[in-house]
């Protein structure tokens, strides 16, 4: 009796310290997601990208400057200053627009005009079980030309998002930005502006080594599915 009271002693013992470990190391996680440790190659573009946040309320919230310069071993916060969790401003109202038939090669939203960023398939839609769910994915071979889906400036080529492998960011106005991930090589730089329509990369290899590129369009930080905004195929 008294090793049966003993076994069930330490069984709650046991499990309360588990219990205490995993909200301790919750809390952690919690704590360590409000601010963030600037890295060597890091921009203000792709820390907002990569958490989902307006670059523009980061900037702010961490009083930087309108050329958005920041140096490697800077704290951000990514909450405001009160630390509640700020509303990203809304997209802009669309202005109506004539009908006209719809183009095969690009549309126009939001005053930017859009076009397929590769010639490939639709592999996964918005959302779909793939490595980010926050955008889609477009089959092809190795190689292929991946193309600026709009006009805009590069503000971030690199492979210092985890899950993208080498990505480019492109900015098309102060509330959309667009990305392509999973490339074997960049022709383009941070800072460079680009025509729609220009080659920025070749085609790499997503998850499971399947060729393909990983699209996302971004609104005020938020992700969108580029679905609708892309011209039907």
């Amino acid at each position: 009796m008294r090793r049966l009271l003993l076994v069930s002693l330490l069984v709650m013992l046991t499990a309360c310290g588990s219990s205490l470990y995993r909200w301790e190391e919750t809390q952690g996680d919690a704590r360590a997601d409000q601010a963030y440790e600037v890295q060597k190659g890091d921009t203000l573009y792709s820390i907002a990208f990569r958490y989902g946040l307006d670059f523009r309320q980061l900037a702010k919230w961490n009083d930087i400057g309108s050329d958005y310069t920041i140096y490697p071993g800077q704290q951000l916060s990514l909450l405001p200053g009160d630390g509640s969790l700020a509303a990203a401003p809304r997209e802009p109202t669309r202005p109506a627009q004539a009908a006209a038939p719809p183009s095969p090669r690009a549309t126009t939203s939001s005053g930017i005009t859009w076009q397929w960023p590769t010639e490939g398939s639709l592999l996964a839609t918005f959302g779909a079980n793939n490595a980010t769910g926050k955008g889609i994915d477009i089959g092809g071979i190795v190689g292929d030309d991946v193309r600026a889906a709009a006009a805009g400036k590069v503000v971030y080529a690199g492979s210092g998002l985890i899950g993208y492998g080498k990505i480019i960011i492109i900015k098309h106005s102060e509330e959309f930005l667009s990305a392509y991930g999973h490339n074997s090589e960049l022709f383009v730089s941070e800072g460079e502006q680009v025509e729609q329509g220009e080659r920025i990369a070749k085609m790499g290899r997503g998850p499971e080594s399947r060729p393909l590129l990983h699209f996302e369009i971004r609104i005020n930080g938020k992700a969108v599915d580029p679905l609708p905004y892309l011209p039907a195929r």
